[in-house]
């Protein structure tokens, strides 16, 4: 590097990084000796570096600096300028088509991180019921209090005041057409083949699968599941495997519960407002109650389950931030939980009811 006629620098073949410094106390020393413009010729230097590269950009927005640059750093500039337009765009200015081209390519590249997520939860949580090592002693019975035991409630309440009103509303269309008997196979099938494993699985996803993503996110936050590798802890078997295991016994058990309080609910409308004889509607419930419409209840309540703990799983191993982040997952966890719950159920529901 030479500074000629007192305004004008000239550099070699090379510049890197490690010149920089040297070269920017050079400008201000120029610039405090004259009011000329400044010189930069480059027209040699062929070989340099992305910081080096960084730089002179930086100098083309300088009105006292004028550099002159070689083909080699011309090209590479242009490449440059246009790499750092394509990351601005991609920030907010995007057409319409290239925003549906983004979110598209990143749900396949979330779907492809769900089903490797899936087949490492399924295979862990297979392993954990054979093997209790690598996991907590009574880790499993205790998310079955948190997940089950604390549902209960809430299940019971809602699941009855929806059996009530949903058979308020059918009993008196029933009514005026001297069909009242058929209130029975209505509340029956509709709340074990529908809104039962809906209503449990939407309560459980509120309750137990935003905690699920808030717990997780926090422990990577707080780099908990960092310590655990460290401890030579597998974190899908010591912390996701109890969760899985609780969830697929308590949610069916749940299902069951809100079923036959819905049925209940429907119970008291028969009796008090339809005037049916309570042998006649638990006679009529019972030769409703087929094995087939329990066995589709149970299905759903077991997918539901798994949907629910592998999203949950999910959005908390990619959280990213601090607290807020937290909130974020635990919210878009439930969101895409019970958005799940309820395509997978309209899926099965076709499936079940379709003529093949």
């Amino acid at each position: 590097m030479n500074v000629t006629d007192g305004n004008t620098v000239t550099f070699g073949d090379e510049f890197y990084s490690s010149q920089i410094e040297l070269l920017l106390k050079k400008i201000e020393e120029i610039k405090l000796a004259t009011k000329d413009k400044i010189v930069l010729d480059f027209k040699k230097t062929k070989h340099f570096d992305t910081l080096a590269l960084a730089t002179f950009i930086n100098f083309e927005k300088d009105p006292r600096i004028n550099s002159i640059f070689s083909e080699e750093i011309l090209k590479d500039i242009d490449e440059f300028k246009k790499n750092i337009d394509y990351d601005e765009k991609a920030g907010g200015e995007i057409s319409g088509f290239e925003s549906f081209v983004l979110k598209v390519e990143d749900f396949f590249s979330q779907m492809k991180s769900v089903i490797i997520l899936s087949a490492d939860i399924f295979y862990y949580s297979y392993k954990a019921v054979f093997n209790k090592e690598g996991r907590k002693k009574g880790s499993v019975y205790q998310q079955m209090l948190l997940i089950g035991n604390n549902a209960v409630p809430i299940i019971f309440l809602l699941s009855f005041l929806i059996g009530l009103i949903l058979s308020i509303q059918s009993a008196a269309q029933l009514r005026q057409f001297g069909a009242s008997i058929f209130l029975v196979d209505l509340i029956v099938i509709g709340m074990i083949l529908e809104m039962g494993p809906i209503i449990a699985a939407v309560i459980v996803a509120g309750r137990s699968g935003s905690a699920i993503a808030a717990e997780i996110s926090t422990m990577k936050i707080t780099e908990e599941l960092d310590a655990l590798k460290v401890m030579a802890l597998n974190p899908l078997k010591y912390v996701v495997a109890p969760k899985m295991l609780a969830m697929t016994v308590c949610l069916p058990v749940l299902t069951i519960i809100a079923n036959m309080v819905g049925i209940s609910g429907g119970f008291i409308i028969g009796v008090l407002y339809l005037d049916l004889s309570p042998d006649i509607f638990i006679n009529r419930a019972v030769s409703v109650m087929t094995l087939y419409y329990w066995y589709q209840s149970m299905l759903k309540s077991v997918l539901f389950s798994w949907l629910i703990v592998i999203i949950g799983v999910h959005f908390g191993f990619n959280v990213k931030g601090g607290a807020e982040g937290v909130g974020k997952a635990a919210t878009a966890s439930v969101v895409a939980a019970i958005f799940s719950v309820i395509i997978t159920d309209a899926l099965l529901s076709l499936i079940f009811y379709f003529e093949w």
